[in-house]
């Protein structure tokens, strides 16, 4: 086993951890916050918009099982990364898309992925990419919150749309890694 770690942001941390949790190879996905200026932010401070900080997801997984590109490319199928500080209806700093590395190898892999994107999307791509700033576990009640509200309005009209979108990304692929 070869386990590495990556933070994702693309909108609503409970799409991200929610499709991420269908990926063999995961070994953990931990919904949290990360690149702002306070310490130890709260759900609330986040949702003020004023600490500078992304909902995201913290990945660890095992490089022999999925990939960092294919990891990449889920994240890129799963949220618009043309759109600021928004996905969807959520609006705010705290939704933009980001890719946090935690190496240079990962750095140089994100930019690439970045570029092969733009040629996705009619907009530009506005993914930041930078080395993994301080990551911060958001509460409790926010960990596995899919699994735990499916039936939740939310879960239904927004995340469980994202989690069909990731399944069926891997269709007629001979490499499919859905759990």
């Amino acid at each position: 086993m070869e386990l590495e770690k990556i933070i994702l942001g693309g909108g609503c941390f409970w799409c991200t951890e929610a499709v991420f949790q269908q990926i063999r190879g995961i070994k953990s996905v931990e919904p949290g916050y990360a690149g702002g200026h306070v310490d130890f932010p709260t759900y609330e401070e986040i949702c003020e918009g004023d600490t500078g900080h992304v909902e995201v997801v913290r990945l660890t997984f095992d490089t022999k099982i999925v990939s960092y590109d294919l990891l990449l490319s889920i994240f890129f199928a799963i949220h618009d990364p043309t759109t600021l500080n928004r996905q969807g209806s959520d609006v705010g700093s705290q939704y933009r898309s980001v890719i946090y590395c935690e190496s240079p190898q990962q750095m140089k892999t994100a930019l690439a992925a970045v570029k092969k994107a733009a040629t996705d999307w009619e907009a530009p791509v506005l993914t930041e990419v930078a080395i993994a700033p301080a990551f911060y576990p958001a509460e409790e009640y926010h960990q596995n919150y899919f699994k735990l509200n499916k039936h939740q309005s939310y879960c239904t009209m927004v995340v469980a749309p994202k989690v069909d979108k990731a399944r069926n990304f891997f269709t007629g692929k001979s490499t499919a890694c859905v759990a």
